[in-house]
């Protein structure tokens, strides 16, 4: 046996590997970093000031959605929220199955297509209901992380697209936030600005906040 033609494939062979091995921890972590940003294993490679900005963008919107304009319809339990102090809607009002409240206890029997006049009197707006009971879009006790990876999920969003979630942010139920009637507190920036920094979270990828971001 040539031993020393022997020593070098042997060492080559071990180079190799050592390089594959190299090569597979920073594809995985490279993916793993994705992941850990945008939620789904696909997706588009993203640079570093794309998931930075896209990181602060869903921060600031993620305000108006702990807002009680938006987390009222949103709660983690089968009633829905009142007021700006989030408390339990009285008349024993329920979810529903189709969200749009429990036998004769209809939101719309109240709730109309616009505002009852009158200081704290029935919001209204077209459509006006809480997401199904197979589909709560919770937005009550969620960090910025959790709530962002759940709305860019179909599985957990209605299944919805990104560019869905965009249309939906157009809605009369979500401009009506905005508008919400006497007594009640609007949310922490303009629709305006809402609908611009949510939109920018989308074009820059869509990237999920820290998960230790508050």
């Amino acid at each position: 046996m040539n031993f020393p033609a022997y020593r070098i494939k042997i060492r080559r062979i071990t180079i190799c590997s050592t390089l594959l091995v190299a090569g597979i921890a920073l594809a995985t972590t490279a993916f793993k970093k994705e992941e850990q940003h945008t939620g789904v294993n696909n997706a588009a490679s993203m640079s570093e000031a794309d998931i930075k900005a896209s990181q602060e963008a869903f921060m600031k919107v993620y305000k108006v959605f702990m807002s009680p304009r938006c987390m009222n319809c949103h709660p983690a339990g089968d009633v829905p929220l009142n007021g700006d102090d989030n408390h339990l809607h009285p008349q024993g009002i329920k979810r529903g199955k189709d969200g749009k409240g429990l036998y004769a206890l209809k939101c719309t029997n109240c709730h109309q297509v616009e505002n009852t006049p009158g200081l704290n009197m029935p919001p209204g707006a077209e459509e006006w209901h809480l997401p199904p009971a197979d589909m709560k879009m919770v937005f009550e006790g969620k960090t910025p992380y959790e709530l962002a990876k759940q709305m860019k999920d179909p599985k957990q969003n209605g299944g919805k697209s990104l560019q869905d979630l965009i249309e939906h942010m157009k809605t009369d139920l979500v401009k009506w936030g905005w508008e919400p009637g006497d007594g009640r507190t609007t949310p922490p920036m303009s629709y305006t600005e809402f609908y611009d920094t949510f939109k920018e979270w989308i074009d820059t990828g869509a990237a999920l906040p820290d998960k230790n971001a508050r």
